[in-house]
């Protein structure tokens, strides 16, 4: 039977024993002043694959300390199954999902994209009462404060990983720490409409030499790498997702340009 969750963890039996076809033996902190997050999400994940857990709290960080060196693990949580031990959370991920932590997705870039999409749809309908060439427009320009962002939360990540294609960031490296505040920079006056005459030819220099940089890493040199479009640490690759990226910015820019001439 599941343990009460007002029990302590049981230390005296064997959790390979107790890990017996739909029954789950996890140890996880619930200590005064700490609520292990990953332990919750691992009994939520296990609830959520059919499993009875014999949830196993640690209330005292000596419990925890001596968990861990009588099973030789750094970290808790730690969950059995089927008679082993799974390991932590992300462990336990992997077996119950197809969650891979070595995969290529393009999910991030998705994701921010279907945000900037749904916020130029509400402005235009919120401002103009109608989807227009407008909405194009916030769209290419939300997506390039989105990706902005996504780049400055870890500008430290983002640089190695700019530094591997981008050809005038290899030139001249302090490049790789001004790109993300350009591109936000240029995404925000965009969506306002505002300065146009500088917004527009900046966003066109930046997104011209990243397009070519992607075009000749990618398509000549053939090059396999990990796109630093939404920031350093993803999983997504370079190529396509990146170029578009960079064309959107062109074309965006070259519209308001033109739009400026005439």
């Amino acid at each position: 039977m599941p343990k009460d969750s007002r029990d302590v963890a049981d230390v005296t039996t064997d959790p390979a024993v107790s890990a017996t076809g739909k029954t789950a033996v996890l140890y996880r902190m619930d200590l005064p002043n700490h609520l292990c997050p990953s332990g919750q999400k691992a009994r939520w994940l296990l609830d959520r694959h059919g499993y009875k857990v014999d949830d196993r709290l640690f209330r005292e960080r000596s419990e925890v300390d001596a968990f861990k060196e009588a099973h030789d693990v750094p970290t808790t949580p730690q969950i059995w199954i089927d008679g082993e031990r799974v390991g932590g959370y992300d462990a336990l991920r992997e077996k119950l999902t197809d969650y891979d932590p070595k995969a290529k997705t393009y999910k991030p870039v998705l994701y921010l994209f279907a945000v900037a999409a749904a916020t130029a749809l509400a402005l235009s309908i919120g401002f103009l009462g109608a989807i227009t060439w407008q909405t194009l427009g916030w769209f290419i320009s939300v997506s390039m404060i989105l990706l902005g962002m996504q780049k400055l939360r870890d500008i430290e990540s983002f640089t190695t990983m700019f530094l591997n294609y981008d050809l005038l960031a290899r030139k001249w490296v302090p490049y790789a720490y001004v790109y993300p505040w350009v591109e936000t920079a240029a995404g925000i006056l965009m969506t306002g409409m505002l300065l146009t005459w500088l917004a527009a030819p900046v966003a066109l220099f930046v997104a011209t030499i990243g397009a070519i940089s992607v075009f000749k890493a990618v398509y000549i040199d053939k090059r396999e790498l990990k796109c630093a479009c939404v920031g350093g640490g993803s999983n997504v690759p370079l190529g396509f997702v990146s170029l578009t990226e960079n064309l959107m910015m062109m074309g965006m820019a070259i519209v308001m340009l033109v739009q400026i001439a005439n």
